[in-house]
């Protein structure tokens, strides 16, 4: 009678290890079909990144050819004096293309706005210290080797924020 239950469960499970190593497998070849997938995935899944209460941050950068606004789900940590962000598609993402040619951006973090400027590429080691271990463990397991740093605009004398 339970057996129905038990190969339920045992599948969904399987179903759940397969989808994973897909994933994974697919970051770390740096495969484009399944890139592909997994940029449509999670722009569905982060509709309502930047808002208050939302864990996910926003980038918003201005296309280097085209002149468009573009905004792009990104994830970030804080620094001293600015914020660290993942390069799982690695330096060839259109929003770091368009970031590192304008010198500057705007992060919505939380629903807070933030100006960014002097994007720099650097080493994993340069990024561990402000990332936790479990985000040292996924980067290392999706083969993340560059991170974006970008530093806080100073704000003007007499300014808000």
């Amino acid at each position: 009678m339970w057996d129905w239950i038990l190969w339920t469960v045992v599948g969904l499970v399987a179903l759940g290890v397969v989808a994973l190593l897909a994933l994974v497998l697919a970051m770390r070849t740096k495969n484009q079909r399944g890139l592909t997938v997994i940029r449509r995935f999670s722009r569905w899944a982060s509709r309502r990144a930047g808002e208050p209460g939302e864990g996910a941050t926003y980038v918003r950068h201005v296309g280097r050819r085209s002149g468009k606004p573009y905004t792009t789900r990104i994830d970030v940590y804080p620094m001293d004096d600015g914020y660290v962000a993942f390069l799982p598609y690695g330096t060839g993402a259109d929003w770091v293309r368009n970031v590192r040619a304008a010198g500057s951006a705007e992060l919505v973090v939380k629903g807070r706005s933030y100006d960014v400027v002097a994007p720099q590429v650097v080493e994993p080691a340069a990024a561990w210290p402000y990332l936790s271990t479990g985000d040292r463990w996924v980067a290392r397991i999706f083969g993340v080797t560059e991170f974006l740093v970008l530093q806080r605009a100073p704000v003007a004398a007499g300014g808000g924020a």
